[in-house]
């Protein structure tokens, strides 16, 4: 199977070299990053040209340029999977730009650490065909829906809890250092998620925090959609946001 992976980052890059290692014929395109074990193109539409599926690892910023760059070079057999963390709307827009199957995936965990592991919900006319093409190859894969829009919908909602605990965690931890009581605050927190969870949390929410960030702001724009106000969801992006601008 021929896949082409657009997105060599630090996601895109350890599920390209796990395709690989599976035994796919990948091609990967990406402006900055160039990890070994994969053929690189000279751009986009190189990349696409022939596969049998499209792995677009960008970001949700850039995903739809992404997509509108290579659209002439698809074939309409070819299956298109955005798998940017993004809003709904986004993800249906990019199914309207794709002029063949497109499928809305969301992976719901660390994908550096699990890589071509990672847990994976997909929704659109192309999600079917998703799972039965990466499946096999070692991802899992749950169907959620036929509209595109759908996975990313239930990714947002599950990052509302999941960043929030990490932002309360961090603002608890933060008052326990001014309070001098870091270490009895943390050993309680650790008490109630467990110790691996906790430093996750902590550690991954600096790592990290303009990709989730970007998360939480389209989490945001979500509930809003849906009628509900993000407060949790728009306190979490303003905490990110003060750690992608600490020194």
């Amino acid at each position: 199977m021929r896949v082409a992976v657009l997105g060599l980052g630090e996601a895109g890059g350890r599920i390209a070299a796990d395709l690989v290692a599976a035994g796919a014929d990948v091609r990967g395109w990406d402006p900055v990053a160039r990890p070994s074990g994969v053929s690189l193109t000279a751009d986009g539409p190189a990349a696409v040209s022939g596969a049998d599926v499209v792995l677009s690892l960008n970001a949700a910023a850039v995903a739809l340029e992404v997509a509108e760059s290579v659209k002439g070079a698809l074939d309409a057999e070819t299956l298109y999977a955005d798998l940017n963390t993004s809003s709904p709307a986004l993800k249906r827009e990019l199914a309207d730009t794709a002029p063949c199957l497109f499928a809305d995936v969301a992976l719901v965990g660390t994908v550096p650490a699990t890589g071509l592991a990672t847990p994976a919900l997909a929704s659109g006319a192309g999600a079917e065909r998703f799972a039965k093409l990466l499946g096999p190859l070692g991802m899992p894969i749950e169907v959620v829906g036929r509209e595109p829009g759908e996975a990313a919908g239930f990714k947002l909602l599950r990052s509302v809890f999941m960043k929030g605990v990490a932002a309360a965690a961090v603002e608890s931890l933060a008052a326990a250092r001014a309070a001098g009581a870091e270490e009895r605050a943390r050993a309680d927190m650790a008490a109630v998620l467990g110790e691996p969870l906790l430093e996750r949390l902590l550690t991954g929410s600096k790592a990290h925090a303009a990709r989730r960030m970007d998360e939480m702001l389209a989490a945001a724009s979500y509930l809003e959609e849906l009628g509900v106000e993000p407060r949790v969801a728009s306190a979490a992006a303003g905490w990110l946001a003060q750690l992608r601008d600490a020194p």
